[in-house]
């Protein structure tokens, strides 16, 4: 989400690592040593753990499945389960899984209707933070890739939204950006609905953007059938002042967008907050968490908010289910921190400024911005806001320098810069989805966006990238954690 700073003073403390914790045992209990064995199989291949009267045969090479998790390319669930029948016929009959790997425990469930004999151990994890411990269970919050890779299915216990995996940003209908002319966005809205572009993210301070989804989402409903209704969804956001967080304040807040949008309820209400040093964020979230449980929002989720206040947020048992953040090959700062936090919980990243406002794209490549009229203008707040970050990262030389790079990378494939530099986003670990900014009735980019979908880039493609962007500075440590250039005094 891109918003206007308000500069506040924020008040930054340390975050707290996740770590196991072992069960401890009571100190009085006696153990046999013969209670506890590990008995070889005839054919060395297979082992009996015994516990008293408790025992399991396991195969002595088990199959690990943390790479269904994410980060090691995608898994297409009926190729994974032929996999896992190869494995099973060759005797390699244990699996070793856990409840925040987040795919595997369907396709256990494929392989245990039809096969009793296989052995699944599946693993808890709890962590501390502080002198509080908690179960941080990820079961309940899953992200799920559909077969055909163009959505994903985040969850959290009952609650789940579908989103395609490719998100149609509106902030550039908020003004600077070009005139938009109602008719003609509406029309622009459906052109990218009908292309499969099913999701479309907004916020209350986008100008007109929730009034267009209102109209949009009517001539969706009287213009398209049922089930093509059911893949529209609109993602808005709530910005409020850090005044008092009363559950009337709240409640009138999300009313509004529910009228703009007209709809009987949001199907995701993503919150931003502006000072940390103010702690009504969890009063506003826990009544809208009430109001998701009255039928008036579907799923609850953040935006801009670092690591260290979303496991705060986790551990008060609020239910979101993703933060959206700024992510680019040049911002890699949710990788650094929240990603892990995320991949633990099931929390899943929503991506903006991912094409840096069309920084990220052929138009700029050897461009010497230094030079009066020597580059294509920089007249978009989108464009301002994001050559900031170029100057923050390493330049506009060590830019030049990647976006060659990523001009190989993409010429290799056929496609453009910015599909790649999407799909690299789209690839890293805990992002559910991406944003690209939609300048609606002015310009589109539909088959660069399809393009995402079939680009698969190698690792020659990955390395060739990190060489360039590992010589830019930690934005960690110059701008700090994910939201913090909103809360910089």
């Amino acid at each position: 989400m891109a918003v206007t700073v308000h500069h506040v003073c924020s008040h930054l403390s340390s975050f707290h690592p996740v770590r196991t914790r072992l069960p401890t045992r009571p100190n009085s209990r006696k153990f046999n040593a013969n209670s506890v064995r590990c008995d070889g199989s005839i054919e060395t291949q297979r082992v009996t753990v015994k516990n008293g009267n408790d025992s399991l045969e396991i195969c002595r090479v088990l199959n690990g499945m943390w790479q269904t998790s994410g980060g090691w390319g995608r898994i297409d669930r009926d190729d994974a389960v032929e996999a896992m029948l190869r494995y099973a016929d060759a005797g390699l009959s244990t699996f070793d899984m856990a409840d925040h790997y987040f795919f595997h425990r369907e396709m256990a469930e494929l392989l245990n209707c039809s096969f009793s004999q296989f052995t699944f151990n599946p693993i808890e994890i709890e962590t501390k933070r502080g002198t509080q411990v908690q179960k941080l269970s990820s079961r309940p919050i899953q992200c799920v890739l559909t077969e055909d890779n163009r959505t994903v299915v985040v969850k959290n216990g009952k609650d789940s939204l579908d989103i395609c995996r490719v998100v149609n940003g509106m902030w550039q209908t908020s003004g600077g950006w070009g005139r938009i002319v109602q008719d003609d966005a509406v029309d622009a809205m459906l052109q990218y609905a009908d292309a499969g572009f099913t999701t479309f993210d907004m916020a209350d301070i986008y100008g007109p953007a929730e009034d267009l989804y209102g109209i949009f989402i009517n001539r969706v409903r009287r213009e398209h059938p049922p089930e093509f209704l059911e893949k529209v969804k609109g993602l808005t956001k709530w910005v409020p002042p850090p005044v008092k967080m009363t559950s009337n304040y709240v409640r009138e807040s999300i009313n509004v967008s529910r009228k703009r949008m007209d709809v009987a309820a949001l199907d995701m209400l993503q919150f931003h907050w502006w000072d940390y040093s103010n702690p009504g964020y969890l009063d506003a979230l826990k009544h809208l968490t009430d109001l998701k449980e009255e039928g008036k929002i579907k799923t609850v989720a953040l935006t801009n908010f670092d690591t260290e206040r979303l496991q705060i947020i986790l551990e008060n048992e609020i239910p979101v289910v993703s933060n959206q953040v700024q992510h680019s090959i040049v911002d890699m700062r949710p990788q650094q921190k929240m990603a892990e936090l995320c991949q633990l919980t099931g929390v899943k990243l929503i991506t903006y400024g991912t094409v840096m406002g069309g920084l990220l794209s052929e138009k700029f490549l050897d461009t010497n911005i230094a030079i009066p009229f020597s580059a294509p203008p920089l007249n978009t707040p989108s464009l301002q806001k994001y050559k900031r970050m170029v100057d923050a990262w390493g330049g506009w030389g060590l830019f030049q320098t990647l976006l060659q790079t990523l001009k190989t990378v993409a010429t290799k494939h056929g496609v453009s810069i910015p599909t790649v530099a999407v799909k690299y986003i789209l690839d890293q670990p805990a992002v559910a989805g991406s944003m690209v900014g939609v300048r609606l009735g002015l310009s589109e980019h539909i088959n660069d966006c399809n393009a995402v979908f079939s680009l698969v880039l190698d690792e020659d493609d990955v390395n060739s990238i990190r060489e360039v962007t590992k010589k830019g500075k930690d934005l960690l440590r110059v701008i700090g954690d994910c939201g913090d250039e909103y809360r910089r005094a």
